[in-house]
């Protein structure tokens, strides 16, 4: 598996996520299961299938998350250098072309959400302006065609 960056925020909200699915949801599935069986005839118990299948999908989902967070970096403040785009920044930009500014918060993508804003650094966008300065015009693919952006401010997220 390749490395997955992490800001300090997504490696902390990573580690809670796993601890939550590892003690109150698999404590809730065991119950699911066990209450199921008291059913009686598990051959078609179709409350017991429901519980032992989401047990399965849970499982599979702390053990996706327990290897990203084995294989994680987390990015430090040191790594940050001032003044420039990368991962654990917050950047604004305008679209040159719809005059619209947007500040996104610059992370790796295992952490990127679009509604909040948080871009990957392997998006197209996020590629396009990582390692570059305020004042830098930089053109990225996007669905509907390049398009040009203007690096209006970075700041340390």
């Amino acid at each position: 598996m390749k490395e997955v960056i992490l800001t300090p925020e997504g490696y902390k909200k990573l580690q809670a996520e796993i601890e939550e699915l590892s003690t109150v949801r698999r404590r809730e599935v065991a119950d699911r299961i066990r209450i199921a069986r008291e059913f009686g005839d598990i051959a078609e118990n179709a409350e017991y299938d429901s519980a032992k299948n989401d047990q399965a999908h849970l499982e599979a989902r702390i053990a996706t998350l327990e290897e990203r967070l084995k294989n994680a970096r987390v990015v430090t403040k040191k790594e940050i250098r001032s003044g420039e785009v990368s991962v654990g920044t917050k950047v604004r930009l305008k679209d040159m072309g719809s005059n619209k500014t947007v500040e996104y918060h610059v992370v790796g993508s295992a952490e990127a959400n679009p509604a909040e804003l948080k871009l990957s650094n392997e998006s197209p966008v996020g590629k396009a302006i990582m390692g570059h300065k305020k004042g830098d015009v930089v053109e990225a693919p996007t669905p509907r065609g390049a398009k040009k952006f203007k690096i209006m401010e970075i700041k340390a997220a």
